[in-house]
């Protein structure tokens, strides 16, 4: 199939939407997303509070350390999950392959929420815990492409930046759905109590969310050729003629995910574990800046529609380069003093939208329709089992050597590799193959 072919594909399937159809989609497209990454996201922001219950034996910090272990081994399958769900979703369509990947997810919460503790059942605890985690990080593995596909291939020429951003918009309020379930539990029950066994009431929410995605799945319009007669698509046989595409989105992505991670998930322990922070105080940090983070996207985004991908990839590595150290440097002491934590951690996510904003889109658009959903959810997943999900691990290890400031030095190098890769990649928007 020619790329030109490729293209018309996806877009012949959605061009006679009326714009309430289109919104429609959107929104029902980005429901799932939001569920997939509550579910996600749940099991970084209530460590805190479970990782006595599976690795009794230790400090916080090592206690941290064995989880961040297994929330590192959930992204590692990631790209097993990348290529499965990308080949399905290039064959059988992408709402199939979003419905799918977040019934799994609500799944592997389900496991999670009625787990044993170390107590209970001694070493198995853990294991099951990862292979909740496991199940957990094979389904992102899959949402990721399919999402990004989706909400490229439903959106207008000229508008794609701007609903594209609904990825990310979804995705952080996922983490901010996590954020608010968790301080609710704070206030209302309180330390011991979330402790004790309340740790498992997010998880029990997530799995419940997750059988409302067959509810919205009504309004999802297909954007690919369900039973495609192309033998090559889904296949890395064909994504093997696009090296340069594979190139560009493992090495940006890189980069992405460990900002991405820095700056989120794992900053709740950092303004706890280093700054000093009461969980309490961390989490309202965290919520506030969050919410700015997930503002920001759209109008980014919309932004990318004038001055295109690039030119936004760009900006983000370029002050991610010369400004992570000085930030991370800061928050680690602004610890007594919330409104700066807020303040610093806000401007990190200020650079990264940049990056968040059009991630799933200029990935999506780099690559034909054929292999679209596997080029970007399996070259994304590997870069992000590999260094996303070894963020937290790797700074958590660095503040056990008592060479913290080493992973300061590692995000910003990361942020000058992307810099490279972004001066070396063309404008994604005038490829031609979306």
């Amino acid at each position: 199939m020619s790329v030109a072919g490729s293209a018309a594909v996806a877009s012949s399937s959605t061009e006679h939407l009326t714009p309430a159809q289109r919104i429609r989609a959107v929104v029902a497209g980005s429901a799932g997303n939001l569920i997939e990454w509550y579910d996600f996201y749940v099991y970084a922001f209530t460590s805190l509070y479970f990782a006595s219950a599976f690795f009794p034996a230790g400090d916080q910090t090592a206690q941290l350390l064995n989880v961040a272990g297994i929330y590192a081994a959930g992204f590692l399958i990631r790209p097993l999950g990348g290529w499965f769900f990308g080949r399905f979703s290039d064959r059988k369509g992408r709402r199939a392959g979003m419905v799918l990947s977040v019934l799994m997810m609500g799944f592997g919460s389900l496991m999670i929420a009625a787990l044993p503790i170390y107590a209970q059942a001694g070493a198995l605890a853990p294991a099951l815990l990862l292979v909740a985690r496991l199940v957990q990080g094979f389904s992102t593995g899959g949402q990721y492409g399919a999402a990004a596909t989706y909400l490229s291939e439903i959106s207008k020429k000229g508008r794609r930046g701007f609903i594209a951003s609904f990825q990310f918009v979804t995705l952080i309020g996922g983490q901010l759905s996590a954020l608010l379930v968790l301080v609710g539990l704070q206030q209302t029950l309180g330390d011991e109590a979330i402790r004790a066994w309340a740790w498992r009431v997010p998880f029990a929410i997530g799995a419940v969310l997750a059988l409302t995605v067959l509810l919205f799945s009504k309004h999802m319009h297909e954007t690919g050729e369900i039973g495609t007669p192309d033998v090559d698509a889904g296949t890395f046989r064909a994504l093997a003629a696009h090296p340069k595409s594979v190139f560009f989105v493992v090495s940006l992505s890189a980069s992405g995910a460990i900002c991405l991670y820095t700056f989120t998930t794992y900053m709740q322990k950092f303004l706890v574990n280093t700054a000093g922070m009461t969980a309490q105080g961390a989490s309202g940090v965290m919520t506030a800046a969050v919410v700015v983070f997930m503002l920001l996207q759209p109008i980014i985004g919309r932004l990318s529609d004038t001055i295109g991908r690039r030119t936004c990839l760009l900006i983000f590595s370029g002050l991610m380069t010369i400004g992570a150290v000085p930030l991370l440097s800061l928050i680690a002491g602004a610890g007594a003093t919330p409104g700066a934590a807020f303040g610093l951690v806000v401007t990190a996510l200020l650079i990264l939208s940049f990056y968040t904003s059009v991630s799933g889109l200029f990935k999506a658009e780099l690559f034909p329709a054929h292999i679209r959903a596997l080029g970007v959810g399996f070259a994304h997943s590997v870069a992000a089992a590999i260094f996303g999900g070894t963020a937290e691990w790797v700074a958590l290890l660095c503040k056990q050597m008592g060479v913290e400031s080493a992973f300061y030095w590692y995000v910003a190098f990361a942020a000058g590799t992307a810099f490279l890769t972004a001066l070396l990649m063309p404008e994604p928007s005038r490829e031609g193959r979306l």
